[in-house]
């Protein structure tokens, strides 16, 4: 088994990349005009759930991302995947 160093060795590197291409892409977004959707929130908030010290981090902001209705679409708008969930709309 790795040993903390050792993963830190391995992944240090790559980890690192990833945290300025997503900062390098909050960057572009707060560059823009108008106002980001329910995406932009969607990554804050999964961003602040890699801060807490849990030990389940990667499950949580997969949860965090994941569209949990339950209900059946009749028709999807298109193919593909929004990659957050949609904000619940009430009805009025």
């Amino acid at each position: 088994m790795p040993s903390k160093q050792d993963l830190l060795d391995l992944q240090f590197i790559d980890v690192r990349h990833k945290l300025i291409d997503i900062a390098a892409f909050l960057d572009r977004i707060d560059r823009h005009p108008g106002e980001p959707d329910y995406r932009y929130e969607a990554l804050q908030k999964a961003l602040l759930t890699l801060l807490l010290d849990r030990p389940d981090r990667a499950r949580a902001v997969l949860e965090s991302l994941s569209d949990h209705s339950t209900g059946v679409t009749e028709r999807a708008p298109f193919q593909g995947a929004f990659g957050a969930a949609l904000p619940l709309i009430a009805d009025h």
